[in-house]
């Protein structure tokens, strides 16, 4: 149960859901959305002799070849492990076949690489997936996909990527805007209820046809098991569904009103095929193994080829066909509503509609109260729009993932042998892998694969709603059949070599800490269990990527891409070792990871006081190795004249080249800072006295590298960092400069100064060269499909944040820098780390004329009532427009939007406020807390998004959302009378003023006896004086009432309650 000021309320019907799921008492989580949005070009399904995914398997073979190792589809629910699929399509009677799944351009076809051309939300999820919301736009128009095609052909890698948007296909708004939810029953997780409305946008009638599917994945086809399950026609509306693993279920469907104008209503037409695939069609057998494939409905539904669908009514694969083309179809503003369940009994009447809908509603409202209680603060409609939508693309991004090496390799008896060289293309040395689990993905339809560090990132906002997932996530990557014998952690799949940077310890520890503060739980057995395993893969990094032993890392790439000069994977054109700045820091960071989680066991386990020391010497050592030698000179790889970190190129001897790129790499050293309480060395006296013999034993070392190892900080904290005081003065001038780091939207991955001052080289008669280049890559190095020159990403974002508070910690308020440079505005580095936050926030949230910056401008996306509520999550930011870039669902780490509004949402001012070195800022929010939760269904819903419930069968209302009052283009946002004029400004030049969300004269009094009501105030209380938050118990480590005698009994240690 989430903790509300440290204390328990009545749990929400979802935390309960959840509790039961984690005692398995229930199986919660054994339905979800766990259907790929894109199965086709995955290296899974590459049997080509060259690797080359994207044509071996493209989007049009997606729809006559079965695949093998997942399935697709829109808005997908599957079991756990992919066995049964129930998906949507849809046909406008335009386009030359069903929209089956979702279309996009292979990664050669793309100006940048691999991209989605269609326009879906991820509007709502739960972590039990108790209730789900998708949002399909389909153009009503036929769909362009050879424009589309074509036009990015036509393109270079300087231009735009052209989307559908771009196509003018919803101009007039003629499309469809199809509402996708899925409920479960309150006491029974295998109770599944689907509602489709599909609303009629455009200003005349039109056509649509509804099918939702229902089939099984193809286990039968490959010559390793012929047991074949089951889906038949069981009465005139409903199916037998039928598999020995689950069971007997049935899906019932229920006649839909007949929006067309006719009395009517819509019954849906059965068809059945099977879920194999059509050999005749796609390579020119001459006979299919089976007369039904898996392409019959686009035959029937567009083709009307009655033949192409069994009509025993029986098969593998089924849809219901729902055709709303009756006169002229469905009126403007009117919708199509499709209703239907999956249960595990059988229907021996209709479906009851009222009851149906009540179930929805129900849900919806549990759905409101649960991500209400995540974060109860007063904040704007609008934040919470952006959270909530964040949360529930973090669990659409749940996808099934099912890969055995084995059998990849080596192919499947009842297919032609794959060509032999194919073994050697890629992930040869991964022989042991046998993956078979729902994993968190980086976006669903253009990374439909898991990455190690986006993982990482994931589980930071998935541990606030769902810790026990984010759990399984990080423990997944270190067991055996995945963690590689050696130690390593499997990248991605198209490189399970590859190598990203170490942040699962953080990420680890981070969920930990989060779990325990936000549900009071500590789950020492997951932090001992992984950390056991961390500690083969930290050995796999000392003895890969430090081949000289001397604690200098390379790393390669470290998923920044094309950061760098050259390709940082491959050996250097220049011949000689890249000594990186970057790979140094990352493992100085996860050296201080390790060091808190040996902390953390050691109240419980003594021994573990020895692996504390362990890792704080190793990260001296490390410290020491953020150098690059020139002959017999060891000289660090700062630079004392620029005042910033660079890689260097050694060549052995006195031959070396410092190369002077302003980049993220100079940044990542600020990770690996760690603020330790004096109740630490005090409670843990062995720790203690190796600190001691070190500072006095290695003194040179430890004052060459590390910051004040024996100053005492605020509060007797205790210091260690990379960085010392004067270089961080340095390194934040540079990041804190608008002309250089400091965006309007966060920080950039390379300095603008690059802009007009690019570095070169010329190596054998090739010229290598670094510019600024804030948008989309100009080049195709990795697949060109994302870029590190300039634009703003937020997974770095968010650790140079906690970095800069855990320095803060250590400071406090009397170190204060300009922010930004030269504005003669003074902060401390709390109201830094919250400034940046707030400039993050400021890419997804409202300006003062109602503009997102993400949205570029664009009239239709920022305006439209029906479209201007939807997030996208697009994976980068144009460094300077703070354009949506890359990928557009990548809640993967995209999705830390939500933890970032979580802990500073409740003061972000709007983007564009006037600023002057003695105001930062000029909106607060009102300290008047108001219930927005909703106890029941008959409780007051949050405003913001709302909801008709009338009562009409169409209920096209019930599906529809819609905005509370706009004001001036914004969300309720305070008009300029709410301004505070009392003049209340902190010493660092902070101003507030007032924002009303509702009318302040209706405000909800005091009520000592409501925990929620009691937090808020505590928290507006802390605003209100214009201080930084206490961060010890989130950023430092520290004691719990710990033993201070040596040697006696447990220790309650905590580091930090968060990090």
């Amino acid at each position: 149960m989430v903790l509300v000021g440290g204390k328990q309320e009545v749990p929400s019907a979802e935390e309960q859901r959840l509790k039961e799921d984690k005692d398995r008492v229930k199986y919660w989580k054994h339905f979800g959305p766990y259907v790929a949005e894109r199965q086709w070009a995955t290296v899974r399904e590459d049997y080509s002799h060259d690797g080359d995914a994207w044509s071996h398997f493209t989007y049009d073979m997606a729809r006559s070849r079965a695949f093998r190792w997942g399935e697709d589809g829109i808005a997908g629910v599957s079991d756990t492990h992919g066995r049964l699929n129930i998906a949507f399509a849809f046909w406008n009677e335009k386009d030359g076949h069903l929209k089956e799944r979702l279309f996009g351009l292979s990664n050669p076809q793309g100006v940048h690489g691999e991209s989605i051309k269609e326009c879906h939300f991820h509007l709502d999820n739960t972590p039990t997936h108790s209730y789900m919301k998708y949002l399909y736009k389909l153009p009503q128009k036929e769909f362009p996909y050879e424009d589309i095609i074509k036009e990015n052909q036509r393109r270079s890698k300087k231009d735009r990527e052209y989307g559908l948007v771009d196509t003018g296909i919803f101009n007039d708004n003629r499309y469809w805007d199809c509402f996708i939810e899925t409920a479960k029953e309150k006491d029974n997780p295998d109770e599944l209820l689907f509602r489709v409305t599909c609303y009629n946008r455009g200003p005349d009638p039109a056509k649509i046809h509804i099918l939702p599917h229902v089939w099984f994945r193809n286990t039968w086809a490959w010559g390793r098991d012929d047991y074949k399950p089951n889906i038949k026609q069981d009465g005139p509306l409903q199916t037998h569904i039928s598999h020995r693993d689950l069971g007997d279920r049935y899906a019932q469907f229920s006649p839909s009103p007949n929006s067309c104008g006719r009395d009517d209503d819509v019954e849906p037409e059965f068809l059945f095929t099977d879920n194999d695939s059509n050999l005749v069609d796609l390579w020119g057998s001459k006979k299919n193994p089976t007369p039904y494939v898996k392409d019959a409905f686009h035959k029937r539904v567009v083709k009307g080829d009655k033949k192409a669908v069994n009509p025993d009514k029986t098969g593998t694969k089924s849809a219901a066909w729902y055709a709303f083309n009756q006169g002229q179809g469905v009126p403007p503003g009117e919708c199509a509503v499709v209703r239907f369940r999956v249960s595990t009994k059988h229907a021996d009447s209709y479906l009851d509609e009222e009851e149906f809908d009540d179930v929805m509603d129900q849900r919806l409202a549990e759905a409101d109260e649960f991500y209400f209680k995540i974060n109860p603060m007063p904040m704007s409609d609008d934040l919470r729009n952006i959270q909530r939508q964040a949360f529930s693309g973090m669990m659409w991004c749940k996808q099934y993932y099912h890969f055995i090496w084995d059998q990849w390799a080596n192919g499947d008896p009842g297919s032609p042998p794959p060509p032999p060289e194919r073994k050697s293309v890629r992930n040869s040395q991964w022989k042991h892998m046998h993956l078979d689990d729902v994993l968190s993905m980086p976006d669903s339809w253009e990374y439909p694969f898991f990455a190690a560090w986006d993982t990482a990132f994931h589980c930071i906002p998935i541990a606030i709603i769902d810790p026990e997932y984010a759990k399984k996530q990080l423990d997944l990557f270190t067991r055996e059949w995945y963690m590689h014998p050696n130690g390593q952690l499997p990248a991605y799949e198209w490189n399970f070599s590859d190598v990203n940077p170490p942040v699962h310890a953080w990420s680890v520890f981070r969920t930990f800490k989060i779990e325990r503060k936000m549900y009071g739980r500590e789950d020492l057995d997951f932090l001992e269990r992984v950390f056991q395993k961390l500690l083969m893969n930290f050995t796999w990094w000392c003895n890969r990527k430090d081949y000289e032993g001397k604690n200098v890392f390379e790393g390669g790439f470290l998923g920044l891409d094309n950061i760098g000069l050259f390709n940082r994977s491959d050996p250097l054109p220049t011949g000689g070792t890249l000594e990186q700045a970057d790979a140094t820091g990352w493992m100085a960071f996860y050296c201080l990871s390790m060091l808190n989680i040996s902390l953390e066991l050691a109240k419980h386990r003594r021994i573990y006081e020895d692996i504390a020391s362990k890792f704080f010497e190793h990260f001296i050592l490390i410290s020491d190795a953020m150098q690059y030698r020139l002959g017999s000179e060891a000289k660090s790889l700062w630079n004392d004249e620029d005042g910033f970190y660079y890689d260097a190129i050694t060549w052995g001897g006195s031959h070396a080249h410092q190369m002077h790129v302003r980049s993220m790499v100079g940044l990542i050293p600020m990770y690996a800072t760690l603020t330790l309480e004096p109740q630490v060395l005090k409670s843990f006296p062995k720790f203690r006295r190796h600190v001691d013999w070190v500072i006095k034993n290695k003194k040179e070392v430890v004052e060459r590298n590390i910051a004040s190892i024996d100053r005492r900080g605020k509060d007797q904290r205790l210091l260690l960092s990379l960085v010392n005081e004067d270089r961080l003065r340095s390194i934040l001038k540079y990041m804190l400069d608008e002309s250089e780091f400091l965006a309007p939207n966060g920080i950039r991955s390379l300095s603008k100064f690059h802009q007009k001052h690019p570095v070169s080289m010329d190596v054998k008669g090739q010229n290598y060269s670094v510019g600024y280049v804030p948008g989309d890559s100009d080049s195709g190095l990795f697949g060109g499909n994302s870029n590190w020159r300039g634009p703003i990403w937020l997974a770095v974002n968010f650790l140079l944040i906690e970095s800069l508070l855990r320095f803060y910690m250590f400071y406090g308020n009397t170190f204060k820098v300009e922010c930004p440079t030269g504005s003669g505005d003074y902060m401390h580095l709390g109201h830094v780390a919250e400034e940046i936050q707030h400039r993050l926030q400021h890419l997804m949230t409202y300006d003062e004329q109602g503009r997102r910056a993400m949205h570029d401008g664009n009239k239709m996306l920022n305006n439209d009532p029906h479209w201007r509520d939807y997030m996208w999550f697009y994976e980068f930011f144009d460094g300077d427009t703070g354009r949506g870039l890359g990928a557009s669902h990548q809640t993967g780490w995209t999705g830390l939007m939500a933890k970032m509004i979580h802990d500073t949402g409740v003061n972000c001012r709007l983007p564009q406020t006037p600023r002057s070195p003695s105001a930062a800022a000029s909106h607060y929010f009102d300290d008047t807390f108001l219930r927005q939760r909703r106890a029941s269904l008959a409780g007051r819903r949050p405003s913001g998004i709302k909801r008709s419930v009338t009562r009409r069968r169409s209920i096209g209302n019930r599906s529809e959302t819609g905005r509370s009052d706009v004001t001036n283009g914004t969300t309720g946002e305070a008009e300029d009378d709410n301004t505070n004029t009392n003049g209340d400004t902190g010493g660092d030049g902070r101003s507030w003023t007032i924002y009303n969300e509702d009318d302040p004269k209706k405000g909800v009094p005091d009520d000592p006896d409501d925990p929620i009501n009691r937090y808020v105030q505590e928290q507006l209380k802390r605003i209100r004086s214009n201080e930084a938050p206490e961060y010890s118990e989130e950023l430092s480590a520290q004691t719990d009432g710990a033993d201070d005698d040596e040697g006696t009994g447990p220790v309650d240690a905590s580091l930090d309650d968060e990090l």
